[in-house]
């Protein structure tokens, strides 16, 4: 991990609802050994092309990759239940207000949370949840979930990243700087991850980036054993 990367300065523009630790209704115990996964990192630095990658190992079919909800239309390239449930800002609040949601947290304008019902269901079949959320839905569900995993992706640099952003050209300029002055503030908390990857430059680092995760959470399980996650 490069100097230019965790030294960064800031404090969050986003917010984050942390409920209780007991805040938990209709809680249940996973299958013994299936882990609770959060994978994070900044906008533009490879979190979807890494879980694609993830998805074609064969340790996935012991895993569920959880679609989490969007406040927001779909950009170009992205796919209804693939990338995201996307859903208006009042059918997001209905949800929430619901109780439908391990997390929620509004991130560049946006509201973003976990269906709790898709955990809930993957653990107790014995798979992995795998979550890709923002730094402050992580935040949350550790705070509600002790023993979740969380892993951080970060980019070989901040350069690398504006590089990547301006590539994928999803973003006006203005956006572009928020999203830039974002990642700054979400590579402060990499060192309170579990684990940190840097996904690399080049045509297999996205590959490479994976199989680490995979291996780290191969690690993991050896390490728990049969501890079960409750949700």
């Amino acid at each position: 991990m490069t100097d230019d990367v965790l030294g960064a300065e800031g404090g969050s523009d986003g917010s984050a609802e942390v409920p209780a630790r007991d805040d938990l209704p209709g809680a249940i115990d996973g299958a013994p050994g299936a882990m609770l996964v959060i994978i994070s990192g900044p906008a533009g630095v490879g979190k979807d092309t890494i879980l694609d990658r993830l998805k074609r190992l064969p340790s996935a079919a012991r895993r569920a990759f959880v679609v989490t909800y969007k406040s927001r239309a779909p950009r170009p390239g992205e796919r209804e239940g693939v990338h995201y449930r996307f859903v208006s800002p009042i059918q997001f609040n209905a949800i929430r207000e619901a109780g439908g949601l391990l997390e929620a947290a509004e991130v560049h304008g946006q509201w973003s949370g976990t269906p709790i019902d898709s955990v809930r269901d993957a653990l107790a079949q014995g798979r992995d949840a795998i979550l890709k959320i923002d730094v402050q839905g992580a935040s949350s569900i550790k705070a509600r979930v002790p023993d979740a995993l969380r892993i951080f992706v970060a980019p070989p640099s901040l350069g690398e990243l504006r590089r990547r952003l301006e590539q994928r050209d999803t973003e006006a300029p203005r956006d572009l700087a928020i999203r830039l002055r974002n990642a700054e503030i979400e590579l402060r908390e990499a060192p309170n991850y579990d684990h940190v990857v840097v996904n690399a430059t080049g045509p297999h680092g996205a590959e490479e980036s994976a199989r680490e995760i995979d291996e780290l959470i191969g690690l993991e399980h050896a390490r728990r054993g049969a501890r079960r996650i409750r949700v």
